[in-house]
């Protein structure tokens, strides 16, 4: 965007005639991004916020580590798993849960038919 050469007080002096702001945020200890699958998690990063025509944006620069979500159980599915596979309802979450909401797969893995 701008040549590798120029002076850093030139450069602020540029960007305020151009209207931009930009402040690094201090002491960030952690920053989630929920998504339907899961969460993305960064917990170092640098964030930079940069304000330019009244919008703000800003820059994360990290490593990230994703957590899948975990599936929402029906408890009619609990239910269902429980009757099929002949377990208590507790255990038929568990292997739903595992199964992510698979009920076939959680009664086959309930009932050990594999």
């Amino acid at each position: 965007m701008f040549p590798g050469n120029v002076n850093p007080k030139k450069m602020k002096q540029m960007m305020k005639q151009m209207g931009m702001k930009v402040e690094q945020i201090e002491d960030v200890e952690k920053i989630v991004i929920h998504t339907p699958r899961g969460n993305y998690i960064f917990d170092a990063a640098e964030v930079t916020a940069m304000t330019m025509q009244g919008m703000t944006t800003y820059q994360i620069a990290g490593q990230p580590r994703f957590e899948e979500a975990e599936p929402e159980i029906p408890e009619d599915d609990v239910k269902m798993v429980a009757e099929q596979a002949n377990v208590a309802p507790d255990a038929a979450r568990e292997a739903l849960v595992a199964c992510k909401g698979d009920i076939a797969e959680a009664i086959l893995q309930l009932t050990g038919n594999d």
